[in-house]
């Protein structure tokens, strides 16, 4: 969504607005919609402000010939009126014209949401599905390897930590960086200049507890 946000953001005469509280009920949904495009919504008048959103949005429309996009991450706290609601907002001429691209981000409860009975109408006009799968370990090593060049320090961390954090990670993406974000911290504390996989097991090995000497006394 950043990625997409930064690229869209650098369109000519592309309106892009960002939905930051999609938990919102109808009232506030409306409120932040007002916000995004400089309009008065009054929740009194809920029709004024349908009426006044679709003209703002007909007339970008008609003045460059581009749909205002909203982007809105963790769609799935969105409830099931809010969303039906911005279906109604976003087209016009008995659903043949579409006014608004809408781009919906969320995890697997997003998909369970839109299979709901009362969605059924929302999920038929989604175009284009993309569903992220776990990451593998070429994409992992990938991304790790750009945060490390693009903080200016590509050798950083050895070939066998990389490799290291990628089988621990999951093919999760936040696990590994948050997992080399705290071997970085650990290494600036104790003046590391290399992270390797020393450092790893130090930072993330279990404790010695007295239950685990216990059992390795057994052994």
């Amino acid at each position: 969504m950043r990625v997409l946000a930064e690229r869209l953001s650098r369109m000519a005469d592309l309106c892009v607005g960002v939905i930051h509280h999609p938990q919102s009920n109808l009232s506030d949904f409306y409120r932040e919609l007002g916000d995004i495009f400089a309009l008065p919504i009054r929740v009194s008048n809920r029709w004024g402000g349908f009426k006044a959103l679709r003209a703002r949005w007909l007339d970008h429309l008609a003045s460059c010939s581009r749909r205002s996009v909203i982007l809105i991450d963790e769609a799935q706290e969105m409830s099931p009126g809010v969303l039906n609601e911005l279906r109604l907002l976003a087209s016009a001429r008995f659903d043949s014209q579409s006014l608004l691209c809408v781009v919906l981000a969320g995890d697997a409860r997003l998909l369970d949401k839109l299979r709901r009975e009362e969605l059924i109408p929302l999920g038929s006009r989604i175009r284009t599905r993309l569903a992220a799968e776990t990451a593998t370990r070429d994409e992992l090593l990938a991304c790790l390897d750009h945060l490390l060049t693009s903080a200016g320090n590509a050798g950083l961390m050895t070939r066998e930590l990389k490799q290291t954090l990628v089988d621990h990670a999951a093919g999760n993406y936040r696990v590994i960086i948050t997992m080399a974000g705290e071997l970085l911290m650990s290494a600036a504390q104790r003046e590391i200049t290399t992270l390797d996989e020393k450092l790893y097991l130090q930072v993330f090995a279990r404790p010695d507890t007295p239950t685990t000497r216990r059992a390795a006394n057994r052994g």
